[in-house]
C-alpha cells in the first residue's frame, strides 16, 4: 500500500493535469448544452473515475515490474539481469545505470579476486597447520618412547612446548573449521567425565608445570553434541585458567541439572576479570585489562568457543569477581 501511494505522488502532476482537461471539457459541454451536460455529467464523472483508475494501475504495476528487475540485477548483475534491467527503463535512466553497472561490475571482479585469494591462504594456512602435525607426532612419540634417556627437567621443558603447540594448532584449524560453509558434525551421547578427562591429559604438562589441582565432581553423567567440538571448547577453557592462574591454582568441574537443561561449570581461583571486561570475553580479539598475563593473549580462545557454542546449538556464559577466578557454564538442552 505504500508503495501505491508514493507512485501516486510521483506521478500527481500529470493526474492532476488530465482532471483539469476532463474538468474543462465538461465545462464546454455545459456551456454548449445544459442538457446534454445534465444527462451525460454521471456518465463523464464514472468514465474520469475509470480512466483515472486505470492509469493509476497501470503506472503501479509498470513501477512494481521495475522494482523486481532492479532488485534481480542487485542480487546477481550478470548479463541477462542488466538487459532485462535496460530494456525496462526510459533514455536517460538507461544512461545513468550504465554507469551502475560498469561501477558493479569492477566491483564484483574485485570481490571474485578477494574471494579467490582467501581461499587460497585458508587452504595454505591449513595445510600448513596438517603438515606442522608430522614434526609434533614425532616429538610426542621420542618423549613417549625415550623417556628413560632424556633428562626429567628437559622432558618436561619438551613436554610443555609441545602441548603448546598443539593447542595452537589445534585452535587455528578449528578457527578454520568455523568459517567453512559445510560442517562436519556428529552429534552423539558423550559421557562427560571420559570427554573431560581426556582433555585434562592432553593439558596435563601445562597443569603440572602450574601444580594444577583438579577436582572432577562428575559422575556417569551424559550429555548429546558433538564430541569434538566439546572438547575444543574445554580445551579453550582450560587453556584460559592455565594462562590466568594464581597461586596454588585449582579447577573445578561439576554438574547441575535443571528442568529443561544440564549446565557444565568450570571454575578455576585464577586472576579473575574486571567487570566492565567481563561483557565483552567472547569477543573476537578481546583480552581485557593489560595485566603481565593478557599482554601475551591472542583474544582468540574463549571468542573460538563462543562461536563453537552457537554451532552446536549450545549456552555459555561466564561469571568472575576480580582476584577471585572465572567460572564457565555451559548449557545443554535435555534431549528426549
Amino acid at each position: 500500500m505504500k508503495q501505491f501511494w508514493n507512485t501516486l505522488k510521483r506521478y500527481a502532476p500529470w493526474l492532476i493535469l488530465l482532471l483539469i482537461i476532463d474538468s474543462f471539457s465538461s465545462l464546454l459541454l455545459w456551456l454548449s448544452s445544459v442538457q446534454a451536460f445534465a444527462s451525460l455529467v454521471v456518465t463523464i464523472a464514472l468514465a474520469s473515475l475509470v480512466l483515472f483508475s486505470v492509469i493509476v494501475l497501470v503506472l503501479y504495476f509498470k513501477e512494481q515490474h521495475k522494482r523486481a528487475i532492479f532488485r534481480d540485477f542487485l542480487m546477481e548483475p550478470d548479463e541477462v539481469n542488466t538487459e532485462k534491467l535496460l530494456s525496462a527503463v526510459s533514455q536517460q535512466e538507461r544512461e545513468q545505470l550504465q554507469v551502475l553497472v560498469s561501477v558493479l561490475e569492477k566491483k564484483q571482479s574485485r570481490i571474485q579476486e578477494t574471494e579467490e585469494a582467501l581461499r587460497d591462504y585458508e587452504e595454505y594456512v591449513e595445510g600448513w597447520a596438517h603438515e606442522a602435525k608430522t614434526p609434533l607426532s614425532l616429538l610426542t612419540m621420542i618423549l613417549d618412547n625415550r623417556a628413560d634417556e632424556i633428562p626429567p627437567p628437559l622432558h618436561a621443558k619438551l613436554d610443555y612446548v609441545r602441548s603448546q603447540l598443539q593447542e595452537d594448532i589445534t585452535q587455528m584449524l578449528y578457527y578454520a573449521r568455523l568459517g567453512s560453509s559445510t560442517k562436519d558434525y556428529r552429534f552423539e551421547t558423550v559421557e562427560l567425565r571420559d570427554a573431560i578427562e581426556e582433555v585434562l591429559e592432553d593439558y596435563a604438562p601445562l597443569l603440572e608445570e602450574k601444580q594444577f589441582l583438579i577436582e572432577n565432581r562428575l559422575q556417569d553423567e551424559t550429555v548429546y553434541t558433538d564430541r569434538r567440538g566439546f572438547q575444543f571448547m574445554i580445551g579453550q577453557i582450560i587453556s584460559n585458567s592455565i594462562k590466568y592462574s594464581g597461586a596454588e591454582p585449582k579447577l573445578t568441574v561439576s554438574l547441575k541439572h535443571t528442568g529443561e537443561m544440564d549446565i557444565l561449570t568450570i571454575a578455576d581461583n585464577g586472576i579473575g576479570v574486571k567487570n566492565y571486561d567481563l561483557p565483552y570475553i567472547f569477543q573476537k580479539g578481546f583480552t581485557g585489562d593489560s595485566t603481565d598475563s593478557r599482554k601475551k593473549a591472542t583474544g582468540m580462545g574463549l571468542y573460538l568457543t563462543k562461536k563453537m557454542a552457537d554451532d552446536l546449538n549450545l549456552k555459555i556464559e561466564a561469571e568472575s569477581r576480580w582476584g577471585e577466578g572465572v567460572t564457565i557454564s555451559i548449557a545443554f538442552p535435555k534431549v528426549k
